[in-house]
């Protein structure tokens, strides 16, 4: 194997000090909270075909495919049937097409191969190695796992390699930071959240407090496992941490011909207008930035870096997006919006003189709230807003049903703060009061515990599968 791999196939010298020696294998046992995808058993029974898991940068797609290497090797597979690329360090399709046809050329045909290339969008013109070798007949007996940080990679795989992915059901996968039942239950494996979301009048009131305080601390850290654990073992998240996100996103911006000076107007706009309507037009007159487009363009980077999400207005009587009408706009985790926040306005102790504050303010919290809802919907569903007379915050696609949702975190409710949900028979309120009732024959749900549920066993099949 080419030198430049060796970190990350320690297993081949080694495969029982594997764990130890793999660089984000050792990280994670440093970690208070050591999170196992389900994505794991997906792959665990992964017949010969070509995968895809694409999601944001910092999210854990590395770690996770070195849990599965791990996990490979603990059933029995040869070392030399696994391997790792990191496509960053791989120039073109031709180098690409070589390390292939190395490692698979001596393979044996009657055993299974685990080729797996890291951030393959880093390598030009990828996808015409990757077809050639499947047309060549060299991945035959092979699972390959291909990761990006752009989601295009996912929308290039089924274009490019029809009748080329296996006869795997699912082969595309979308990685996403943990969602907040994937948090309660990684730091209180205690609380049964299967008994909270099907049983919800039979949960104690000790129960829901410890929800609602991990709630609380999800706006902070969100689903980033770095930022979960340094919280837990320094009581902050760190500026370094906050950076390292940041830098993240700056980085990869630049690495698209962008300008930093266009992209930091453009993320202290999206918070200005936090999940308020908005027209890039509106958006442009704001900016230094001339046109509309211009600006379209880079949210289109970040929507497809997974760094932000765009939530268009819903044509009720066809269940799509109105693309004629304002948008709102926000980023796809808290901790991604405390991150930018932080670099937009860099100020020596952000956790303290940033962070706390803005949770503390009640507008904020709410406008926080109000986003960590809608993204978490967003992973299973098509998800809009409804514009009407009223607004109603979330309008999520369901088997095609309009399922709306109002989301209120607020100590009381006020008659025209649920005009327009009560027009709508299956409506919900979320609230954040912690018991359920009625208001104008419209239910309310403590909103916490409905989002534990949300898309649970109620997974759309025609879009790749989340975790």
């Amino acid at each position: 194997m080419d030198p430049r791999f060796l970190p990350h196939n320690s297993h081949l010298d080694n495969p029982a000090g594997f764990a130890e020696q793999d660089p984000q294998l050792r990280l994670l046992q440093r970690q208070v909270y050591q999170y196992r995808s389900a994505l794991l058993d997906e792959l665990a029974a992964a017949s010969p075909g070509i995968y895809t898991l694409g999601g944001g940068r910092q999210i854990g797609k590395s770690t996770l495919l070195k849990q599965w290497m791990n996990e490979l090797l603990a059933r029995g597979v040869a070392p030399g049937s696994i391997s790792f690329f990191t496509g960053e360090l791989i120039d073109d399709h031709h180098s690409l097409l070589g390390l292939m046809q190395a490692q698979l050329g001596d393979s044996h045909p009657d055993s299974v191969n685990f080729l797996i290339i890291d951030e393959v969008t880093y390598i030009r013109q990828w996808d015409k190695a990757v077809k050639y070798a499947a047309d060549a007949g060299l991945l035959e007996h092979t699972v390959m796992v291909l990761t990006g940080s752009d989601l295009g990679l996912i929308r290039d795989a089924r274009m490019r390699f029809p009748g080329r992915r296996g006869s795997a059901e699912v082969v595309d996968f979308h990685m996403y930071p943990l969602s907040f039942r994937e948090c309660l239950n990684l730091k209180n494996p205690d609380i049964n959240v299967d008994d909270i979301v099907f049983q919800p009048g039979e949960v104690e009131a000790g129960t829901i407090d410890a929800i609602y305080g991990e709630f609380d601390r999800y706006l902070l850290h969100g689903g980033y496992l770095t930022a979960i654990n340094d919280l837990a073992e320094n009581g902050l998240i760190s500026k370094t941490t906050l950076n390292t996100y940041s830098d993240w996103i700056r980085g990869d911006v630049l690495k698209r011909g962008k300008q930093e000076n266009y992209l930091r107007e453009i993320m202290a706009a999206i918070i200005k207008r936090y999940t308020s309507q908005v027209t890039w037009n509106a958006l442009a007159r704001d900016l230094s930035i001339d046109h509309p487009k211009t600006v379209s363009d880079y949210i289109d980077v970040l929507v497809n870096m997974d760094a932000v999400f765009v939530q268009s207005a819903l044509l009720e009587d066809k269940l799509v997006g109105a693309p004629k009408k304002a948008r709102k706009l926000m980023f796809c985790d808290p901790f991604i919006f405390h991150a930018v926040h932080a670099w937009v306005k860099p100020v020596a102790d952000p956790y303290n003189a940033q962070v706390l504050p803005l949770i503390q303010d009640p507008e904020w919290t709410s406008r926080l709230v109000e986003a960590a809802v809608i993204t978490h919907h967003r992973r299973f569903f098509p998800t809009y807003y409804i514009k009407a007379r009223g607004e109603v915050d979330v309008a999520c696609i369901k088997k095609g049903q309009c399922c709306p949702v109002e989301v209120k975190w607020t100590n009381q409710l006020r008659p025209k703060d649920i005009k327009q949900i009560s027009q709508y028979p299956q409506g919900e309120i979320w609230t954040k009061t912690r018991s359920w009732g009625e208001i104008s024959e419209v239910k309310t749900y403590p909103l916490p515990l409905k989002l534990l549920q949300t898309g649970e066993n109620d997974e759309s099949r025609d879009r790749p599968r989340v975790y």
